[in-house]
């Protein structure tokens, strides 16, 4: 998204951007998202919620979000749902598929499966698809399932670096869901989710719990402390009495495979860390600029430390930092 994004605002200053696309499609993990771009309610939530992150990008994000949606809307970028129906945040669905073409129309020159050795604007999308990088910076028990496009392996950090940028907070911290224990593709990234787990007891392969607090609203540090598990698989028990409409999940998980059984008076489900994009990343500040290398901007999950200790809308800081490191290359 941030790359698309950065290229559609920069051809409407009057600049001739070109999108190196490493994939052989446009849209990266956007296009196999939700798509739910959202912030924070109150902007006083936002560092209650990611309480590490950085103070002025989480400003940043959180003040222009608004109008870059309606940036998005003026393209032609079609709304499937105006509100988020949570609230402690604000935002609109989108259609993936429509927003990608909205923006693949507004950015131009879109070059797929081709790369370049002279970035200026790094939009890889993070390192979650380098199960080097991810042992190095997250330690997880065992490699994690990508939940994510194939191509964001972190060629953005490696480039940043030796450009002589800095590192961010938050490099051992992830954005992921706790998926069934059972291959899956593109198709299930949202369907398949097991999202539940306020309404589970959460156990290890050894039957410990191994949660230090109840499980959070995006259950994102519940996933980061499944992978640190053995194997990086836990289970979700849920009782007949809590079952309720999680039933299709618990359902979709045993259509792929996922081991499913009758415990207690419920069930329980085997869950496995699934990775989709890193939270850490290069060091940037309130105009994208990564921190010590001249010239180069950072956007999306190339930028690191917004949601440090939490969780923010992936998809905002890709929109809001695209659209600022287009302005202030151009500036």
């Amino acid at each position: 998204m941030a790359g698309l994004v950065s290229a559609a605002r920069a051809r409407q200053l009057g600049g001739s951007p070109v999108v190196w696309e490493k994939g052989s499609r446009p849209g990266g993990s956007m296009l196999l998202s939700s798509c739910v771009i959202w912030r924070y309610s109150s902007f006083d939530e936002f560092p209650r919620q990611c309480p590490a992150g950085d103070a002025q990008l989480q400003r940043l994000v959180w003040e222009r979000l608004d109008d870059a949606l309606d940036w998005l809307e003026s393209l032609g970028a079609p709304v499937t749902q105006a509100e988020t129906d949570n609230p402690l945040t604000t935002g609109r669905r989108f259609d993936p598929a429509g927003l990608t073409e909205a923006l693949l129309r507004a950015a131009g020159d879109v070059r797929l499966g081709e790369t370049t050795s002279e970035p200026q604007i790094l939009a890889t999308g993070g390192f979650q698809g380098s199960e080097e990088l991810v042992e190095e910076h997250i330690a997880p028990a065992a490699p994690l399932p990508l939940r994510a496009n194939p191509w964001s392996a972190g060629d953005g950090l490696r480039h940043g670096l030796e450009r002589g940028g800095a590192l961010s907070a938050g490099m051992d911290e992830f954005y992921g869901r706790n998926m069934p224990d059972a291959p899956f593709g593109e198709a299930d990234f949202v369907p398949a989710a097991q999202l539940y787990a306020a309404r589970a007891r959460i156990v290890n392969e050894r039957g410990e719990e191994f949660l230090t607090e109840p499980a959070d609203w995006s259950e994102t540090r519940v996933v980061q402390a499944t992978a640190k598990q053995p194997g990086a698989v836990a289970w979700y028990e849920i009782d007949g009495a809590r079952l309720g409409d999680v039933r299709q999940r618990v359902g979709y998980a045993r259509k792929l495979g996922a081991p499913v059984e009758p415990r207690h008076d419920g069930v329980a489900v085997r869950v496995r860390a699934a990775i989709t994009h890193t939270i850490g990343g290069l060091q940037i500040d309130n105009r994208a600029r990564v921190v010590g290398a001249e010239g180069l901007w950072a956007a999306g999950a190339d930028a690191g430390g917004i949601s440090t200790g939490g969780y923010a809308s992936g998809l905002a800081s890709a929109l809001v930092l695209g659209l600022t490191a287009a302005e202030d290359a151009l500036s």
